[in-house]
């Protein structure tokens, strides 16, 4: 009889034993997965961070607010329609808030302007259709007008990761283009470049 006690005993001992070891190894593979589940959500969580970052930094006013001199070697306008001083209205859509917005001329020319399509030199989203960049802003560029679909070079600093970058030439102009001082959304910027005679209106 007492052997009898002493076998349950043993018995129910293992038994309570093994339980524990499976809670454990469950408890285990729990924790496991909530690890799993917790860097996947904190991995795409930066993932929309950064490439929120990558489109904001190629929009709205990614301009510096003193635009500086003009490129060296470029020939200013005899007789623009728009001399230096006048206020005019802008009709540009270059940025937000841009058309319609009220500037004054600081600089009036005569080359050769492009609209570029471009991927920053430091790397980023890809930047289409950005107007303008004049010949002068080209690195070598021979003689203009260039094609449209040629490579080139940008030295300009319009925007960052600009300079250096390769481009290509979308389409040009060979209208006055402008330089202007005008204040959009609450940041004033003085010698912003560019502005194509047509995209500029008398102000009333």
């Amino acid at each position: 009889m007492k052997r009898s006690i002493t076998l349950a005993a043993l018995v129910l001992t293992s038994t309570l034993a093994l339980t524990a070891c499976s809670d454990a190894t469950d408890y285990s593979d729990d924790a496991d997965t909530t690890s799993t589940t917790t860097a996947t959500a904190e991995t795409n969580e930066t993932h929309q961070e950064d490439t929120t970052t990558a489109d904001e930094e190629h929009g709205g006013h990614d301009h510096p607010a003193d635009g500086g001199a003009p490129p060296a070697g470029i020939e200013e306008a005899e007789d623009p329609t728009y001399p230096v001083g006048t206020e005019v209205i802008l009709t540009a859509d270059h940025m937000p808030g841009m058309d319609g917005a009220t500037a004054t001329i600081s600089g009036a020319f005569d080359t050769t302007t492009y609209s570029v399509s471009y991927t920053p030199a430091e790397g980023g989203a890809p930047v289409t259709d950005h107007r303008w960049v004049v010949h002068e802003e080209l690195v070598d560029p021979g003689q203009p007008p260039l094609p449209d679909g040629a490579s080139v070079v940008l030295d300009a600093e319009h925007m960052s990761g600009m300079k250096g970058a390769e481009a290509t030439i979308d389409y040009s102009t060979e209208e006055t283009v402008y330089m202007v001082d005008l204040t959009v959304d609450g940041m004033t910027m003085t010698n912003h470049k560019w502005v194509t005679e047509s995209e500029i209106q008398p102000a009333e």
